[in-house]
């Protein structure tokens, strides 16, 4: 895969990780645009982490693009759907017929609740978020959980190292190999393949885990690695 031929798209790509994400695959080279449901929001996030790109003095770094999400998702071989979970479900179904073919879906949404000052991982009946989302897809678009365990708050701090793994897992092999290539330019994070779609119940956990850890250590970076890989 060329990088520069890498096409990202982000539904709700406004928010602290779908910005973090975009910043780090525009820095390796690869064609992103952030969507919202309306254009006014896509194009002032875009042209915020414009301005953070431009600063850095490096004339190789393609502009961020932006969008309405149908937009950006017709013309998008990755669409990361960086929504909140409440709304993830409505946002596919508002536009399950934009997809380009041949496109992939990229979930990274976690089912959390806050309650009474703890986290708790919110219990779905297919299983998980990423196995809920893609009951509600066309069967030709191949749904991908990634991203689902890196903390938001250091996808956003450009300048500091992720020094972790990403781990991938999806029904589609073909799918899955594809995000893990893409993932490969973004410096500083590791793809480890985490096999079907069903570990996504796992990893989903792993986030609430890590946010717990967070807040009783007074910290926002827990993160995981895989140690002897």
């Amino acid at each position: 895969m060329n990088i520069y031929e890498l096409s990202v798209g982000l539904i709700g790509g406004t928010g602290e990780e779908g910005r973090g994400l975009a910043l780090r695959w525009a820095l390796a080279g690869a064609q992103v645009s952030i969507g919202s449901r309306t254009i006014e929001k896509a194009k002032a996030a875009a042209d915020e982490l414009n301005e953070l790109l431009a600063a850095r003095g490096d004339a190789t770094i393609q502009q961020i693009g932006s969008g309405e999400n149908k937009d950006v998702i017709a013309r998008s071989k990755f669409v990361l759907l960086t929504v909140p979970f409440a709304h993830a479900a409505s946002t596919l179904e508002a536009h399950r017929e934009d997809f380009l073919e041949g496109s992939i879906l990229i979930d990274i949404t976690v089912p959390v609740l806050f309650e009474q000052g703890r986290v708790r991982y919110m219990e779905l009946p297919e299983g998980s978020a990423s196995e809920h989302l893609k009951a509600r897809l066309p069967e030709t678009i191949p749904l991908v959980a990634a991203f689902k365990t890196e903390p938001a708050h250091l996808l956003a701090e450009i300048d500091e190292s992720l020094d972790c793994d990403s781990f991938v897992a999806s029904d589609s092999k073909e799918a899955k190999a594809a995000v893990i290539e893409a993932i490969g330019f973004i410096k500083g994070l590791r793809a480890v393949d985490a096999g079907t779609l069903y570990s996504a119940r796992t990893l989903e956990r792993m986030t609430v885990l890590a946010i717990g850890i967070n807040r009783r250590q007074k910290i926002k970076t827990a993160r995981y690695r895989i140690v002897g890989l």
